[in-house]
């Protein structure tokens, strides 16, 4: 019967062990690592291109002048003037500093070019009488057009947010 015991016992001791083990604490993870959340930031290069119609919103008027003695005796020069309008594309490229991240102070230098179809043809233009020997009449408005045109400008300023 001490053996029964004995035995009893022993395997008691064994099936407690065995129970409390699913009771201990579990290994310490490690930490995890902290990874910052990244700040937005307005610095660096840029470039684009653009497309689009041009048009002047002048209206197509007359004018009419006289031309003045010895030039003219009795001669009127009148105009008809078209509007300009025509394609218009360039492209553009850029730089931007934000400084100190989280910062909102920018400064950026900007230049572009563009090619403009914006040429007037000629306006109409009447001479009623007659000019002295030797002297001719041109409109200087006629003579006006815009086919290409670029810009560089800098930048200053606070991105909120």
């Amino acid at each position: 019967m001490i053996k029964k015991l004995l035995l009893a016992s022993a395997a008691t001791a064994l099936l407690t062990g065995a129970a409390s083990a699913a009771d201990l604490p579990r290994r310490a993870a490690p930490p995890p690592v902290f990874t910052p959340v990244p700040v937005f930031t307005w610095t660096g290069a840029y470039f684009g291109i653009n497309a689009g119609y041009a048009f002047d919103a002048s209206s197509n008027n007359t004018s009419s002048f006289a031309v003045p003695a010895p030039y003219g005796n009795g001669t009127t020069a009148y105009f008809g003037q078209r509007n300009q309008e025509g394609f218009s594309g360039g492209a553009q490229v850029g730089y931007n500093v934000q400084f100190t991240p989280g910062s909102g102070v920018v400064v950026g230098i900007e230049a572009d070019a563009h090619y403009l179809d914006f040429g007037r043809s000629g306006n109409n233009a009447f001479i009623n009488g007659a000019l002295a020997p030797g002297y001719f009449f041109t409109d200087p408005r006629a003579l006006s057009s815009l086919d290409y045109l670029g810009t560089v400008r800098a930048r200053l300023g606070y991105a909120f947010d």
